[in-house]
């Protein structure tokens, strides 16, 4: 038996049925951006490490299965940048009646004058503290798919939840964004009142600080690549470790618990602080995260068969082999 078919064979044993199902979308993005003249390498290490993971073994199916949800959010977060002006028109784009809606909430008067919190910071700062908030926007990434890998290992019904709740709830944020489309505080303060759609998306003028301080470009970089200007409404900044909390929460010793609390509570203040968000985005994106935690909570129950778990945890899979 030559390689070739041996490979074959080996893949009927892992994939019985739907073999190539895994791959489609990612094979469909790479020759839909090869056909715009986009395709980077990252598309490439992407398809490449679907495959990998795809055809290797019994542990790395179970681990693609557990983190493709998170995979087809990056492909809808890269797809969404051709189409981040669909069915926008400037008078559609909340602006002032957003920041005014923050003032009446949120804000405070000075002089007759109604001002947010994000007028505050404005003018006062401190390097300390633009670092600290800095740090749950440079890492948020990494600490979905930390929690990810950890319920994998401890609670893999809850790691099915966290991941398809994290598709569902970027998928409703994306919409969202074309509902209601809603600019950022820094773009208020940039331009006031007008609505420019052509304007790119910006980091800031605090992660702009942040970026100048350490002498990187790690903030303009990530926000060059943005999908939207006037999606700031909801916050998935401030999703995304909500859905920790809640999915974390049975797992997670006391310390855990303290620490998601604290990260999610750290990433609302600097969404404000970094004037990213108005707190208002803060409130919808961590209800969308609730909202997307209890319907997943639907899907994937708790109590789950032996079957449905080594489809989920590489340690289930290793154990059952």
């Amino acid at each position: 038996m030559d390689l070739l078919e041996r490979f074959r064979q080996h893949v009927k044993r892992l994939w019985p049925r739907y073999a190539l199902v895994p791959l489609i979308p990612f094979v469909a993005y790479a020759l839909y951006v090869a056909a715009r003249g986009e395709l980077r390498f990252d598309h490439i290490a992407a398809l490449l490490l679907v495959v990998g993971l795809a055809y290797t073994g019994p542990r790395t199916k179970a681990l693609l299965v557990a983190i493709y949800p998170i995979g087809l959010v990056g492909l809808l977060y890269d797809g969404m940048r051709p189409f981040q002006n669909l069915g926008l028109t400037p008078e559609r784009v909340h602006l002032c009646d957003l920041r005014a809606l923050e003032a009446r909430l949120f804000g405070y008067q000075a002089d007759g004058v109604a001002y947010t919190l994000h007028d505050f910071f404005r003018t006062h700062h401190w390097p300390a503290l633009d670092l600290l908030c800095a740090f749950p926007y440079a890492t948020f990434i990494l600490v979905s798919f930390a929690c990810a890998a950890y319920l994998g290992f401890r609670d893999p019904p809850a790691m099915r939840r966290f991941t398809w709740a994290f598709l569902a709830m970027n998928v409703a944020g994306f919409i969202t964004y074309h509902v209601v489309p809603a600019a950022p505080p820094w773009y208020f303060h940039a331009n006031g009142c007008t609505v420019d759609l052509a304007t790119r998306a910006s980091e800031g003028p605090v992660l702009m600080r942040v970026d100048a301080m350490l002498g990187i470009s790690y903030f303009h970089a990530m926000y060059s690549k943005a999908s939207s200007v006037f999606g700031a409404v909801p916050s998935l900044h401030c999703a995304y470790p909500m859905l920790v909390v809640l999915e974390g929460w049975r797992t997670f010793g006391p310390r855990l618990r303290a620490l998601s609390i604290a990260y999610w509570l750290l990433m609302i203040f600097a969404s404000v602080y970094l004037d990213h968000h108005w707190l208002i985005d803060g409130i919808l994106g961590s209800t969308y995260a609730v909202v997307a935690s209890l319907v997943l909570r639907r899907i994937f129950p708790s109590e789950q068969k032996g079957s449905q778990l080594e489809l989920s945890s590489p340690i289930a899979v290793a154990e059952a082999e």
